[in-house]
């Protein structure tokens, strides 16, 4: 009886696993639960990251604290990361096992690949939406924001394929931090818009000596006017101010162009000076500027506490630091009538789950997050704004704006200029193209800056042959050219199965049918002889 049973296990498996491969489905929308249960108790998952800021950990621990009194039926995990990457990589990691958190921070590029595992990520629309429990909706505990109060252009950055995967958290943008004392004292008026040339001008003044070596400038023996921090968003941006290619949503990798060609030969020669560094070789720019051996320190907003003599998570010594006063300007660009910066920071989104009010449960969550109450406080940490305008325009929010420089903490003056800035040039802020290898091209931009720079010091000279050669090697690196075309691939439901492959499944079960019949008949025959 036990072969029997193996025997038509096996037919039922074969048929099922035949006829699942018509078409798995992938679900378009989320269908929303009428009425959330609340007779239930829940526990989600919530994946977050900080730069090891204990009062960025003290917010979010506080916003989960206050979500479970509003709803003591949802207890909420917090599990805290240092890095982004981390967090990608164990989504990924469990994608396969289904044990991918409910709710997670994270970055387009990376929602972008968490959207080739069918059916992962939850598309929001339906939840943005439900008239209960969607964006300002009626049966939810808390004020939650309306989506016309989400700042449009950074809620657009969270759609992909017309369809909404996540909902901004925060943005911030990358700020060039200026030594405004020391420019000014080599007798430069800083211009309203920065431009490249005039950086290069001010670090070929600031890189003069004295008889024995020192700089003029600061009496050092180290300067280093210009130093980078994220090269992949230096490149991005100045294909962008330039109008030039880098890549589309189709996934059509454009970089490798003559603009890239030429922006990579002025690198070299500002390096070959001895003007231009990046974090690779130097590491954090924030420390040389601080030592005043760094005129202009380009950095996201959301390292504005690290920036300044007084900072006030500064890492250099007392004794190490300049005294200077700092300007934060937007970074240069080419074209001052047409400024562009790129506009970066985490969204959140929604993994999905075979219980509907599991997925309800931690969209809810994901909404806490957008309170003003969460919205502020966080934004306070760094450079940081808020991504909807009840926050933006509250009383609480412009009072914390307007107190730049009362200390060196909650009210830091260049973490509050850097916010500001931002603010003021959130219609200049744009967003790359997502698909999935997409991250890897940011990597790609990166690298090509990267091994610029590192030429010089390898001996090597850019020219056009070097260019060729590295373009060739970092697309095969970044495995460009096997990036899948065309917007992120979801498979449908292709309908019932066509009379054909009915017929054929029928065949072949019939077929397992026989074959059973006569496996059957030999065990009896075996065991009647026998007996």
């Amino acid at each position: 009886m036990r072969k029997i049973f193996a025997a038509m296990l096996l037919l039922a498996i074969s048929f099922g696993i035949l006829a699942g491969c018509h078409g798995a489905v992938q679900r378009e929308t989320f269908q929303v639960p009428e009425q959330f249960d609340t007779s239930r108790d829940y526990e989600i998952t919530f994946w977050a990251k900080n730069e090891n800021n204990p009062t960025q950990q003290a917010i979010y621990r506080q916003a989960v604290a206050d979500f479970q009194e509003l709803y003591p039926n949802i207890k909420v995990k917090l599990k805290l990361y240092s890095d982004y990457g981390l967090i990608y990589r164990e989504v990924i990691t469990n994608l396969s096992t289904n044990k991918t958190p409910n709710v997670c921070i994270t970055y387009p590029d990376h929602i972008a690949t968490y959207l080739t595992s069918d059916d992962c990520v939850v598309p929001l629309d339906e939840l943005f939406a439900d008239e209960k429990y969607g964006l300002g909706g009626t049966e939810l505990r808390f004020d939650s924001p309306s989506r016309e109060e989400i700042i449009p252009e950074f809620l657009d950055e969270c759609q992909y394929d017309n369809q909404y995967y996540a909902i901004p958290y925060m943005r911030s943008t990358e700020a060039c931090y200026v030594n405004k004392t020391y420019v000014e004292q080599m007798g430069f008026t800083i211009p309203e818009v920065l431009t490249w040339d005039f950086l290069w001008e001010v670090s070929e003044a600031a890189l003069q000596k004295d008889a024995d070596g020192n700089y003029l400038i600061n009496g050092q023996k180290t300067m280093i006017p210009v130093i980078y921090k994220s090269t992949d968003n230096m490149m991005i941006q100045m294909l962008r101010q330039k109008g030039a290619g880098y890549s589309n949503a189709d996934g059509d990798i454009q970089i490798f162009n003559d603009t890239t060609r030429e922006l990579l030969y002025k690198l070299f020669e500002q390096t070959e000076k001895g003007a231009f560094n990046i974090f690779k070789r130097v590491q954090y720019p924030g420390n040389f500027f601080n030592a005043g051996q760094c005129l202009f320190a380009i950095d996201s907003t959301a390292g504005a506490t690290w920036m300044g003599p007084d900072a006030p998570r500064i890492e250099i010594a007392p004794e190490a630091r300049a005294d200077f006063e700092v300007l934060v300007k937007p970074v240069p660009q080419f074209d001052t009538e047409n400024p562009q910066m790129i506009s970066q920071g985490p969204s959140i989104c929604v993994f999905n789950k075979d219980d509907s009010q599991e997925v309800l449960a931690s969209w809810i969550f994901a909404q806490y997050m957008l309170t003003y109450e969460v919205q502020t406080a966080y934004a306070q940490t760094e450079g940081y704004i808020p991504v909807t305008t009840q926050a933006q325009q509250s009383e609480g929010y412009l009072d914390y704006l307007s107190r730049a420089g009362e200390d060196n903490d909650q009210y830091y003056a260049v973490k509050i200029q850097a916010a500001q800035m931002l603010l003021e040039n959130m219609e200049n802020t744009f967003v790359t193209p997502v698909f999935n290898g997409s991250s890897s091209l940011r990597d790609a931009a990166g690298k090509l800056i990267n091994n610029t720079v590192d030429a010089y010091f390898e001996g090597h000279t850019v020219d056009e042959a070097f260019v060729n050669n590295m373009f060739q090697e970092v697309n095969t690196q970044c495995h460009l050219d096997e990036i899948q075309r065309g917007p992120i691939e979801k498979q449908t439901d292709l309908g019932p199965l066509p009379a054909e492959a009915i017929a054929l499944l029928g065949g072949l079960a019939i077929c397992w049918i026989m074959m059973g019949a006569l496996f059957i008949r030999k065990a009896i025959s075996t065991k009647m002889k026998k007996l």
